[in-house]
């Protein structure tokens, strides 16, 4: 099985990261997984979940037990993840803070999910950052640009509407679907889109369905 990085760092949005997690699992990939101590204050903030960063309670977290995820705290820069030689598909970091998209861009590593990410740069591997911010100042746009230059993909956390969500967890899923194409793991949680060809009749202003 392939071993993917998730990092989950102090931003809005540990929402996509748990409902990631949940599928990564189910899909059987091996997870390492390292929560910023800013990450668990979301945790427990946005989803209601006490989150001990040394000795995290993932059942909790999860919903279920997972049997795919290594936990490794992040200050522990000696763990496996942070040296090249441990095979690793892709990094994903959701969501993805300012400080940890500039630190990241500017090869500052003061902890494992930057030492891990600079890593997974240098190594020529997928790197996802999912940053949740707004407004962006021009401090993080010339951030990211860095990093795009590099191969990283940044992938916002922005729900589209195309697919006309119904729920909460419908826009959740876009978002992490989004994160599943990049990674190029099939998945179900979107329906695929389909273009429609639209007649305009000039007349009457109105649009109707082609037959092409």
């Amino acid at each position: 099985m392939d071993n993917i990085i998730v990092g989950i760092t102090g931003a809005s949005g540990v929402i996509y990261a748990q409902r990631l997690l949940q599928i990564l699992n189910m899909q059987k990939y091996n997870i390492h997984l390292s929560v910023s101590d800013a990450g668990a204050m979301i945790i427990k903030h946005e989803l209601g979940t006490d989150f001990n960063s040394y000795q995290p309670n993932l059942t909790d977290f999860l919903g279920y037990t997972p049997d795919t995820i290594t936990y490794h705290h992040n200050s522990n820069i000696g763990a496996t993840i942070a040296g090249g030689q441990y095979p690793i598909k892709a990094m994903i970091i959701v969501p993805c803070s300012m400080n940890t998209l500039c630190s990241i861009a500017y090869g500052i590593s003061n902890n494992l999910i930057q030492r891990a990410a600079g890593v997974t740069i240098k190594e020529g591997r997928k790197l996802i950052l999912v940053p949740r911010e707004t407004p962006l100042s021009s401090i993080h746009l010339e951030a990211m640009v860095k990093l795009s230059s590099t191969g990283t993909c940044i992938l916002p956390a922005m729900p589209g509407f195309y697919h006309n969500p119904k729920t909460l967890e419908n826009l959740i899923d876009f978002v992490v679907a989004k994160i599943l194409d990049v990674l190029g793991i099939k998945h179900s949680l979107v329906t695929q889109w389909h273009s429609e060809d639209f007649i305009h009749n000039y007349s009457t202003g109105e649009f109707t369905k082609g037959t092409g």
